[in-house]
């Protein structure tokens, strides 16, 4: 008979295994739906604590759940319709004004090559500034390339993420009580420990590193609208969403700005005061919010963190940079609780 249970239960782990593992490779393969359902995973994270108290002023679930996402719609909706057509517009006037920022870089290039080799005798090879130069040019048209699907998409997220957030907040319990039917008992305790754990660690990540951005990205587009600064809609959108990155992100994101404002003005006023908005920007960001929200949530070594980012990097490139972190987060949560299983004592 204990020989039956032990197969009943091995069959079970191949099963429990094998629809996980389909859901996963699933989700990797089919970005038109992992994208817009981790989207709406994050909003179900920001709206659960909500809904029991709404239900009580509504005195139904249903219409506090359908109240919420109206919320979340208009909330999501306003900024997007008022951003868009500005972005657009900025991105069609970068076409024509790369040519001319291309020959400004070229010709400081050659200013301080011909520097180096007066005064040090070092000939800089002229492959270092057009390798350089091709890479942005293909990022640049890839990026332009790639604006009507981005466009596409965008107005395809707002039909499906709005559809899958209504169904997580109204089925969210089901869907657990279904996975818990098909844990093999002898990892329940644990599988159940671990993916609570898992869904409010990643949850929370995601959720702080949306509100580090839009605070980063917010600061920066006020003050480069201020200080008058061109594309200033563009620069603070790609602040917010290289701020993302851990540690290089901010320099990543403050380049382009500075190299624009040297352009147009040279080290004067203006160049001084992006300089500063930038600075100003990111010590509000590492004093303040990284402190606050997100290193108390990943509880992650700062060495960690760095050799994540460059594992990330190294394997799936911006993508690996972003999700590295919560991924290393949660092998962390994997390989703590196994270890306690192991070490415990009998």
């Amino acid at each position: 008979m204990s020989a039956i249970v032990k197969n009943k239960e091995i069959f079970r782990f191949a099963y429990f295994a094998t629809i996980l593992g389909l859901c996963l490779i699933g989700l990797a393969l089919l970005p038109r739906i992992s994208i817009p359902l981790t989207l709406s995973y994050v909003c179900y994270l920001m709206a659960s604590p909500l809904i029991p108290f709404f239900t009580k002023i509504f005195r139904n679930r249903n219409f506090a759940i359908i109240f919420l996402l109206i919320v979340f719609t208009v909330v999501a909706l306003i900024p997007l319709f008022y951003l868009l057509p500005s972005l657009r517009s900025e991105i069609e006037r970068v076409q024509y004004y790369l040519p001319r920022l291309e020959g400004f870089i070229q010709s400081k290039f050659f200013e301080i090559k011909l520097f180096v080799q007066n005064n040090f005798g070092i000939a800089i090879e002229d492959i270092y500034l057009q390798d350089i130069i091709a890479k942005v040019k293909s990022f640049s048209a890839k990026i332009l390339w790639n604006l009507p699907t981005f466009l596409a998409n965008t107005l395809e997220w707002a039909f499906l993420v709005p559809l899958f957030l209504f169904f997580l907040m109204k089925d969210a319990t089901s869907f657990t009580r279904i996975l818990l039917k098909i844990t093999p008992n002898s990892i329940f305790e644990r599988f159940y420990h671990i993916l609570h754990e898992l869904n409010t660690k990643i949850g929370d990540y995601i959720f702080a590193k949306f509100i580090e951005a839009s605070i980063v990205g917010g600061i920066i587009t006020i003050g480069l609208l201020v200080l008058g600064v061109k594309f200033w809609v563009l620069l603070g959108i790609l602040a917010g969403i290289t701020n993302i990155v851990p540690y290089i992100g901010p320099i990543l994101g403050a380049i382009p700005a500075l190299i624009i404002v040297y352009f147009e003005n040279g080290f004067g006023s203006s160049f001084g005061g992006v300089l500063v908005l930038y600075l100003i920007a990111n010590v509000i960001d590492i004093a303040i919010v990284f402190p606050v929200m997100i290193s108390k949530i990943v509880d992650l070594h700062p060495i960690v963190v760095v050799i994540s980012v460059i594992v990330g990097s190294q394997f799936f490139g911006f993508v690996g940079m972003i999700v590295s972190v919560p991924i290393a987060a949660a092998i962390k949560l994997v390989v703590l609780e196994f270890y306690k299983k192991i070490y415990s004592p009998l």
